[in-house]
């Protein structure tokens, strides 16, 4: 009975692969690549297409958030490269590009715009983010003094056993 179910379980999870393998197979060379998939306002995003052709060496592309960019030939034959600039005060979310290249070939993707960090300390209402040292000469002697009290109480306790 207990080799029916692993069987049962190995037969569920080979068909879980076989049914993903046709996508995995499809997402292997995209017409359309946007590096990264997650950017930053102020950080330049690289567009890759090979959908074009292995004779174009020139397309167009536009982006909602960045403008226009132009696309070049790139290191291999029938691969367009370009660079655009999200701006630095762009609004996180998403973002389409679309690009053209003859004949009359037209692609459309979307991207994230990602939030960007908070840098810097954060402010907590105790005084200037610089001014470590009085913080921690504070802390010092608090950890001290809850040090002396506890050791203090232990050996009060030790000798009133004693008697």
């Amino acid at each position: 009975m207990r080799n029916t179910h692993v069987g049962v379980g190995v037969g569920l999870l080979l068909g879980v692969l076989a049914l993903q393998s046709p996508a995995a197979v499809a997402a292997g060379d995209p017409a359309l690549r946007i590096d990264p998939g997650s950017a930053l306002p102020g950080s330049t995003v690289t567009v890759t297409v090979t959908a074009c052709g292995p004779d174009v060496t020139y397309g167009k592309g536009e982006s909602v958030v960045g403008g226009k960019f132009h696309l070049f030939g790139g290191e291999r034959a029938g691969v367009l490269t370009g660079e655009f600039q999200i701006p630095a005060d762009g609004a996180s979310g998403t973002d389409t590009v679309t690009i053209k290249c003859p004949p009359r070939i037209k692609l459309t993707d979307t991207y994230e715009i990602a939030q960007p960090q908070p840098n810097g300390a954060v402010r907590a209402g105790f005084g200037d983010v610089q001014d470590t040292n009085t913080q921690v000469a504070a802390g010092g002697a608090l950890i001290t003094a809850a040090a002396a009290g506890a050791l203090y109480r232990i050996r009060r306790r030790s000798y009133g056993t004693r008697a």
